[in-house]
This record gives C-alpha cells, structure tokens and sequence, in this order.
C-alpha cells in the first residue's frame, strides 16, 4: 500500500528561529532610501491632527474631566493620537508594504529560495511594521516634548508600551495582509475596523459618554487598552489597571500572529 503524504497542518507551531534577521535587516536597507518622505507621511497626518483639534477644538474645549481630574484638552488628545499614530503606522506597513513585497514583487518568493522559511519572513514583517511604528511615535514625541505639551518621565515607560501596540497592530493587519487580493481589499480594514475603533477608543473624547453597551464593548479594543495604558503616563500617574491592559493587548498579538501566520501559510500553499 503506497504511503500518502499529508501535507502540515497550517495551524502548527510556528517554526521560528533567527533567520527573520537578515529579512528584517533587507526591509531597512530599502527603507533607508526612502526614510524622509516615510517619515513625514507618517507624522505630518497626526500632526495636522494635533495641531487642528489639540489647538484649534482644545480652545473651545479647554479641558475634560478624567477621573475626577481636569485634563488639558491638548494633553488629553495628544496621549491617544500618539497610540493612534501607532495602529495606523504598523498598519500600513503591514499592510500596503508587505502586500507588495509579498504579492506584487514577489519579494517573499525569493526570499525562500535561501534557507529562510515563510514564517520566519512574516515575522519580520511583523517585527519590521512594530519598528517603523516606533520610530514614527518616537520622532512625534519629541514633538510634543518640544511643543511642552507633556513633559513627564514616565513617557520612558510609555515608549515600550507604544512597541507592543505597534505589534499587536502589526499582527492584526497581517491578517488582511494574507487574506487580500489586491490593495482595494484594505479599505474594508480601515473603514469597517480602524476608523470605528479610534472613536470607540477614547482618542477623541472621554469614553465615559458613550452609551453602556458600547462602552462595554470598547473595554476590550486593542486600542482602548493602548490609550489607558499610556494616557496616564502623559499625565505623570501610573495606569490604573495595567496587567489587564497588557495581557489584552498580548492576546490580540499572539492570537493575530497565530492566525495570520496559518492563513499566510494557506495562502502560499494554494
């Protein structure tokens, strides 16, 4: 009786090992040639953001109440557009980027004719948008340091919680990445996901006047749990709750990671 090969399951344990490097490595080498006119697409939009609602609403605005306590509306906006700034820079580079390396110049192809597996390549990719991500947050931070909208040293403690969004996202869009046909595809992302998710989220206004059932709903957002975790650094407190911000965060990336990882594989095994 002749043997019959089945083929692994997709949902395996990924097969990692540090071979993403030189595939990170070659993402910023390209990226290098292209750093500035990145880096300004990436921090003018929140910027212009900043500088209209933060200045131009913040003055009629003037402050909100936040647990008790009045807020700058400035400070108060500034502390979620910078997770904004996050989600939104690890998503296009998850997003648009990866899918032209993936499915456009067939980079990923390539790659795998050297002795680098596909899940290693996606997580480069992943790592690859989480860095960009932070870079773009970082270069606005010192924006607003120089803007004296905040000045508190636990912004030290809020750089790495901006990199673990910048993962969480990455591995959100990665998703969409693996399951889209072509670049059109991503508008469903941003219009039916990002963009509800940023109002939900207490970017813009206390989350305290939403009605309870989105409110509930919101607690468990990835980007609600950002917000709450670094808004209160802006603010030189600490996060109320930040175990369970961290850990909700956590799972949205290892659980996005996961499933991006197994649709990628089915993608390529088609």
């Amino acid at each position: 009786m002749n043997d019959v090969l089945i083929a692994p399951s997709i949902w395996r344990v990924p097969d990692l090992s540090l071979r993403w490097w030189p595939v990170f490595l070659r993402n910023l080498l390209v990226w290098r040639k292209l750093a500035i006119p990145s880096l300004v697409g990436n921090i003018a939009e929140p910027l212009m953001w900043l500088v209209a609602f933060g200045y131009g609403m913040g003055a009629l605005v003037g402050s909100v109440r936040l647990a008790g306590v009045e807020v700058p509306y400035i400070l108060f906006l500034a502390s979620g557009s910078i997770c904004m700034s996050a989600m939104n820079a690890a998503s296009f580079e998850a997003l648009y980027s990866a899918f032209s390396r993936m499915h456009v110049q067939k980079t990923w192809d390539g790659i795998m004719n050297a002795p680098v597996n596909l899940d290693n390549i996606v997580l480069a990719e992943m790592l690859w948008a989480a860095f960009k991500a932070l870079f773009t947050v970082t270069a606005i931070l010192g924006v607003m340091l120089v803007l004296d909208i905040s000045h508190s040293p636990k912004l030290l403690a809020a750089w790495p919680v901006l990199l673990g969004v910048g993962i969480a996202f990455s591995c959100i869009a990665l998703i969409f990445n693996a399951l889209a046909k072509n670049y059109d595809f991503f508008t469903y992302y941003f219009t039916l996901f990002l963009t509800p998710m940023m109002f939900l989220s207490g970017v813009f206004f206390p989350r305290d006047q939403l009605p309870v059932p989105l409110r509930a709903f919101s607690d468990w957002l990835p980007l609600t749990n950002a917000v709450e975790l670094v808004r209160p650094m802006f603010m030189d407190q600490w996060p109320a709750q930040p175990l369970r911000h961290a850990l909700v965060l956590a799972a949205y990336a290892v659980g996005a990671f996961w499933v991006a990882l197994a649709l990628t594989r089915r993608r390529f095994r088609a």
